[in-house]
């Protein structure tokens, strides 16, 4: 999996983990107050400091096991640097005209134009607010007297944090995401960004591009080369699944996808959020959907498509994966420390490997049960990260992996 750039892709979740796209809590999580956390999807407000802190050790601890980390952020300030278009591309994304007005919208953009790109980027990252507007401008905007100080004239992204959902890799190419609720809707721009312009990406090729469909990251499994499930509940729509299917399908990425109904809610919202690759054949699965999760099982066929099902999740998954049995590892049979562990994301772990897995230490229960099935697993402090309901995968979008 080359281009002209250099390797990357995946064909699965648990090959050999050599490249990934991490990005660090940054001023976007000090945006978060009491009045807007439920709105920019925290449940509560994290010290931000401590977050930073995890961060870096779940960094080290992929370093330590020969990961190649990229950041984000540095990924972002390079690109605006490196490329007129991308900072062009950018700000058009972050001001919005229909908001702030055509006087202020004009007069942001020039001045964002004007900033380094390192500050630029930290803008598009973290937001801006009325009280921080440090151009004078004109006195016939009525959006800019009439606004309060602190509120914001470009939103922060403080679910950046969550890299998978913006984009995911599926062989050598990159699937650009469109995301749901209105608190991350901008986050896929600054993706987009970084794999159109970056040097490191340049000559990489895109699969599915949706900008009206939803389909994010997280809830995408690439179970093994060709087969993909796609969750299908808070987050990803059947439109999203159903088009994803296809493209993938048209690009001769895969041969069978599983379309998986989950509960639309907060606890599970997007498929691994309930259950995640932990070998070849085996998943972390929270118990109390095992035996009630579904599929459909989406077929390419010479003339279209064709749709089977719904059978149940783990014989589905099996028989597309082309094993007798898929092994299931579950949270435990005790159901309140299930539903503890499972809201802490017990069941988000990332594969460094087949058979080793970064997991939060807290989800005592569920690691002690990995280990006992025979699954390494690489225990992180996620006390402030996973204020925003996310594990080691949610933070985490692969671009390499060792294929199968």
């Amino acid at each position: 999996m080359t281009s002209e750039s250099g390797p990357f892709g995946a064909n699965s979740e648990v090959g050999r983990l050599r490249t990934v796209i991490l990005h660090r809590p940054g001023d976007e999580l000090r945006r978060l107050t009491p009045r807007n956390n439920d709105q920019l999807l925290f449940d509560g407000l994290p010290w931000v400091d401590r977050a930073q802190e995890e961060h870096d050790r779940f960094a080290e601890v992929l370093g330590e096991r020969g990961v190649e980390v990229l950041l984000l952020a540095d990924l972002l300030t390079e690109t605006l640097r490196h490329s007129g278009a991308a900072r062009v591309q950018g700000i058009a994304a972050a001001v919005d005209p229909r908001r702030l007005g055509h006087t202020l919208a004009d007069e942001l953009s020039v001045h964002l134009r004007s900033l380094p790109a390192d500050e630029l980027a930290g803008i598009l990252m973290a937001g801006l607010t009325f009280d921080e507007l440090s151009f004078g401008g004109s006195n016939d905007s009525l959006v800019r007297r009439m606004h309060h100080g602190p509120d914001f004239v470009i939103e922060p992204l403080p679910n950046l944090l969550f890299t998978r959902d913006s984009s995911f890799w599926i062989g050598d190419r990159v699937a650009i995401t469109s995301l749901a609720l209105p608190a991350r809707v901008r986050e896929t721009s600054l993706t987009d960004l970084i794999y159109a312009f970056h040097p490191r990406f340049l000559g990489a090729r895109r699969a599915y591009e949706s900008h009206t469909a939803p389909v994010e990251g997280g809830d995408v499994l690439l179970l093994a080369p060709g087969v993909v499930a796609v969750g299908v509940g808070e987050r990803t729509t059947p439109a999203g699944a159903e088009a994803l299917a296809r493209s993938l399908f048209d690009d001769d990425l895969a041969h069978t996808v599983l379309a998986v109904p989950i509960a639309q809610e907060r606890a599970s919202m997007h498929l691994d959020t309930v259950c995640t690759m932990v070998d070849r054949d085996a998943v972390v699965m929270y118990p109390n959907i095992q035996n009630t999760l579904s599929a459909f099982t989406i077929h390419r066929e010479d003339k279209g498509v064709s749709i089977k099902g719904a059978n149940g999740f783990i014989e589905a998954a099996a028989d597309a994966m082309g094993i007798d049995k898929l092994r299931v590892i579950d949270t435990g049979l005790d159901a309140v420390t299930a539903e503890r562990e499972q809201w802490d994301d017990g069941n988000n772990t990332l594969a460094l490997a087949p058979g080793v897995v970064i997991a939060y230490e807290r989800n005592v229960e569920t690691n002690a049960r990995l280990e006992a099935s025979g699954i390494e697993v690489l225990r992180i402090s996620g006390s402030e990260l996973g204020s925003g309901r996310g594990g080691p995968r949610c933070m985490s979008c692969p671009v390499l992996r060792d294929p199968l």
